[in-house]
């Protein structure tokens, strides 16, 4: 299962052209100028004062992220990042196997906005007995990978809570609740795992296409 289930019932769901393709020209493409782009054109009004990079119900706030292209190198596969302009001093970054392939969405509900990828193979894996389509498991909420968009009093609410922490992200429980580790020690004994198995491969199944992934605080 994509694990933790977002609670959210997504009411509006948008399939964006092959944003992925574009970034070997583009080098990068920051997400709020891309929300602002596809809601000026397909004529939606969304807020978006900061944002909350979800992995597989790991949430770390940050003022935005950036899809960046990452050349083939020593991975030997041509591959896409995402990276985190973390609150405070935290490091947070994706590394995604571009080989895969990916559809981005974008989510909305009267209270909040998302974007969220999911690959041909996770959804072949874990949702395709139970939805017809990609379309249908990203729109329950079925998704690992994602960045959620925060407003007004709800964003500075993410910024204080993270901030009142020694922790590089917050957890999110399969019922929807929300843990905040004291510590970056704290964090990485709640996920049972440390900053290693994580830089190298995100402690997650091959088939998610999940390369490296860290998260620390300095």
């Amino acid at each position: 299962m994509s694990a933790p289930e977002d609670q959210r019932s997504w009411q509006a769901i948008l399939e964006l052209p092959p944003v992925l393709d574009r970034l070997e020209d583009a080098g990068g493409i920051p997400v709020l100028e891309l929300v602002d782009e596809l809601a000026e054109r397909n004529d939606l009004v969304i807020d978006a004062d900061g944002v909350v990079y979800h992995d597989r119900g790991i949430r770390v706030p940050g003022h935005d992220a950036t899809f960046v292209h990452e050349p083939t190198g020593s991975r030997g596969r041509p591959a896409f990042s995402v990276e985190v302009n973390s609150v405070g001093p935290r490091n947070t970054w994706a590394v995604f196997d571009k080989t895969l392939s990916w559809d981005v969405y974008l989510l909305q509900t009267p209270e909040v906005a998302a974007l969220a990828w999911l690959s041909d193979e996770e959804y072949r894996v874990e949702d395709a007995e139970h939805f017809e389509t990609k379309q249908d498991a990203v729109a329950a909420g079925r998704f690992s990978f994602g960045v959620f968009l925060h407003s007004g009093e709800d964003w500075q609410e993410q910024v204080e809570y993270i901030r009142q922490t020694a922790a590089p992200a917050f957890l999110q429980r399969e019922d929807g609740s929300t843990m905040h580790p004291a510590t970056q020690s704290e964090f990485y004994q709640l996920v049972d795992s440390t900053p290693t198995e994580f830089r190298t491969s995100g402690n997650a199944p091959s088939y998610l296409g999940l390369l490296e992934l860290e998260i620390t605080i300095d």
